[in-house]
């Protein structure tokens, strides 16, 4: 079966990637300009404990990644592409403007709201840029990365426009801005299936299925009054997130039995080639627990120990975004470049080369130590050079992971597969929530990477010997939390990648035609 190529290209790519683009971007305005006011609303305005504030976060974040899976099964045998991505899309702009309601209902409620929505949105509308490109069309990597640059725009100017709202006129300026900008991605979508810029990709899959009537409601209706029962269920998990560990359980038994389900009704080689999405999404999983301290820990060290220049802790969160709006169209066309001389790295080269960038990235956080000043405060330079060197790992790994697990899903299993490769974010969030309680402060401990051989390895990156930092005032305990932690992540996150690398041959192998 071969994938819809528009006739009508622009610059280079399918017109329809146009209108993903921009409706993506104003999704992710919405995302990220929330995202980066979250924890610091929990922490300093209803003044919920560090603790509290990273499970809460945690449990959002990771939940939000989960959802994509059902909402990836219900689109490929149900509603379709197009039906999901505007379902989503209402219930998240809802999210955002009950957060505007200072009461816990609301507040749970929202969060709850924006998880269910963006199961639907999220994993479809990646999926459907897989469509705009025929079967071993060389331009995929480059029009997924053209993609992910809108997503980063969105990520980018959302923490800045928001956060300068919430700080300006009361956080709930900022939610509301939020919302409209989901409104926004909403009507781009639309204004794209108006304009049939997707053909008929995207349509109900299975009219038959669609109108066949459960309870007297026709199946494609009842799926939105299902999501919007299962609300409490989802506020439910996030307030009481001290139990999310028993979701995990639930989701990766059902993970293994579904994956090894449709591992049985294929052929041997969408069997190999599955097996390598699934590896790919393991590594992603590693990559974004250590990631996803952006928009926890790594915020609270910003506001915290770094000495901040022209913007606050909240607007850092543009940070990542805005190198990738720099960097994603010359790394675009360093992959078509070396592509045309038959020089482009193989993926698994490139996800290796990701995760040893990331590791690298942090451990230039735990540097910053070295200039630390009499009240605990860090140059500013170390966060946005460390933010730049992550970024670029990021741009090796996830668009090209975006790409990759198009090419080596079974057909019919795509929006399921690319559900699948979100998960990654499911149990990266609830492992970054762990990660960045150990950067929490109890008197007299100084935590888990202060130790041993852990220790040494802190010591050496840092230039702060724990005996020294016992001496200090407690805003050393603070700043030591942080770098000991970001030290010994970025250590093993480096060696994760050359590892990755070094087995490269054997894992490329198993992926057949797709590069």
């Amino acid at each position: 079966m071969k994938n819809y190529t528009s006739t009508k290209d622009v610059l280079g790519h399918p017109r329809g990637l146009l209108y993903l683009f921009f409706a993506e971007l104003w999704e992710r305005f919405s995302f990220y300009g929330m995202r980066a006011l979250l924890v610091l609303y929990m922490t300093k305005h209803l003044l919920f404990t560090d603790e509290m504030s990273f499970g809460i976060y945690a449990a959002y974040m990771s939940l939000v990644y989960v959802t994509p899976m059902i909402g990836g099964m219900l689109a490929d045998k149900i509603l379709g592409f197009r039906k999901a991505i505007i379902l989503g899309g209402v219930l998240m702009a809802l999210g955002h403007f009950f957060l505007t309601f200072e009461q816990p209902i609301f507040f749970y409620g929202s969060l709850s709201l924006i998880i269910i929505g963006n199961g639907f949105f999220k994993p479809n509308i990646s999926s459907f840029v897989g469509k705009l490109y025929s079967d071993g069309d060389r331009r995929r990597d480059a029009g997924f990365t053209v993609f992910y640059m809108g997503i980063n725009i969105g990520g980018a100017v959302a923490p800045l426009l928001c956060a300068w709202l919430a700080e300006l006129y009361g956080w709930h300026y900022g939610f509301v801005l939020a919302g409209v900008g989901m409104l926004l991605g909403l009507l781009v979508f639309k204004k794209g299936v108006a304009n049939k810029v997707f053909d008929e990709h995207g349509a109900v899959p299975n009219v038959k299925v669609f109108n066949q009537k459960r309870l007297g409601i026709k199946t494609g209706y009842l799926i939105p009054v299902c999501a919007l029962l299962s609300v409490p269920i989802f506020a439910l998990i996030v307030r009481y997130h001290q139990f999310e560990h028993y979701l995990v359980w639930i989701v990766s038994l059902f993970l293994m039995f579904y994956i090894i389900n449709v591992l049985q009704n294929v052929s041997i080689s969408e069997r190999k080639k599955l097996l390598v999405a699934v590896y790919f999404t393991v590594l992603y999983t590693a990559f974004a627990a250590i990631f996803e301290q952006a928009g926890s820990s790594l915020t609270l060290f910003a506001d915290r120990n770094v000495n901040l220049i022209g913007i606050n802790a909240a607007q850092t969160n543009s940070i990542n975004s805005s190198f990738i709006i720099l960097f994603a169209i010359p790394f675009s066309m360093l992959w078509m470049y070396l592509n045309k001389i038959d020089k482009n790295p193989n993926s698994v080269i490139k996800f290796g080369v990701g995760i040893a960038l990331l590791g690298f990235g942090f451990i230039v956080f735990a540097m910053s130590a070295y200039q630390v000043d009499e009240f605990a405060k860090t140059p500013m330079i170390y966060l946005i050079v460390g933010y730049l060197v992550l970024t670029m790992g990021e741009l090796f790994l996830s668009p090209i992971g975006l790409s990759k697990i198009t090419e080596l899903s079974p057909v019919k299993y795509g929006a399921f597969i690319m559900g699948v490769w979100f998960s990654a974010n499911f149990y990266g969030h609830f492992f970054a929530g762990k990660i960045a309680k150990l950067t929490t402060v109890s008197e007299g401990d100084l935590g888990f990477f202060s130790k041993g051989i852990l220790g040494e390895i802190t010591t050496l990156i840092t230039g702060m010997p724990s005996k020294f930092v016992l001496s200090q005032e407690p805003i050393f305990h603070q700043l030591y939390s942080y770098v000991s932690v970001y030290s010994g992540l970025g250590f093993f996150t480096l060696l994760t990648g050359v590892f990755v690398m070094i087995m490269s041959k054997r894992i490329k192998r198993m992926m057949q035609n797709v590069h």
